[in-house]
């Protein structure tokens, strides 16, 4: 191989932890065998050489199946995810459906301005790409009475590769949490259970111990509800489309 296109290759493999694990097994194993092979007034160091090729793979592949077993969520580099038309269309699809979520909101009757659009792509173009192993990490818990309210928002998030599980009420949602695990909770406000249901739920969440990050989406912006939502233990309350797209992604994707 010529030396070039040797050290291009050789730039790819940095690009990731497992690249450069491959290529220091490389380099390693074609200096030994150069030694070996050239090595002609070395006869009293080739047999520990020979031993040393037979067994450093059986080394390395144990030390790789160590990695994958306990930190598997680290052998790879951001290039590894990347697909730069995929993720056009899922932040132009994550835009769209917040515009028209935005639209459906009562104080934008008139339509959605242009300040509005520049706010929406701003907020979508800023969310990290980040792929999560875990399952649950990709999975949020959306509590309310009428799902149908928020279908644009759902798919604003699935675009990124979000899923949801739904729950009709405050009881439906415990009982969903007893045996899954979610990255964050979204949840109206007033219910048929009773006109502050939202803060029911976030009480009895805190009192088990559970901190999944909460979030209450509902009719009012107001300072002070947004305040009583924090104080209660919430990340946050809003009854903008952008907001909560911004505010549950940062919490899914910077979670620990």
């Amino acid at each position: 191989m010529e030396t070039g296109k040797f050290a291009e290759s050789a730039l790819g493999f940095t690009k990731s932890p497992l690249g450069i694990i491959a290529l220091f097994i490389v380099l390693v194993y074609g200096f030994a065998s150069l030694v070996v092979g050239l090595g002609s007034g070395l006869s009293e160091h080739v047999v520990p050489l020979i031993y040393f090729m037979v067994f450093f793979p059986v080394l390395v592949f144990v030390g790789f199946l160590w990695l994958v077993a306990k930190h598997h969520n680290k052998l790879y580099g951001p290039s590894d995810f990347k697909n730069e038309d995929n993720y056009i269309k899922a932040q132009m699809a994550s835009a769209a459906s917040l515009g028209a979520a935005s639209a459906k909101q009562p104080e934008n009757s008139a339509g959605v301005t242009e300040t509005q659009l520049r706010e929406i792509v701003n907020v979508v173009s800023n969310v990290p790409r980040q792929l999560k192993h875990e399952k649950w990490r990709n999975r949020i818990l959306w509590v309310d009475d009428r799902p149908e309210n928020n279908v644009y928002e759902r798919q604003a998030f699935e675009a990124q590769g979000i899923e949801f599980s739904l729950a009709l009420s405050t009881d439906e949602a415990l009982e969903l949490l007893k045996t899954n695990k979610f990255a964050a909770i979204i949840s109206d406000m007033g219910r048929k259970e009773g006109p502050q249901e939202g803060y029911v739920l976030l009480e009895k969440l805190r009192s088990m111990g559970d901190q999944t990050p909460f979030i209450i989406y509902a009719a009012s912006n107001l300072p002070e509800h947004k305040k009583m939502a924090r104080e209660r233990g919430a990340i946050g309350s809003t009854n903008r489309a952008d907001e909560l797209f911004q505010t549950v992604m940062s919490a899914v994707t910077n979670g620990s």
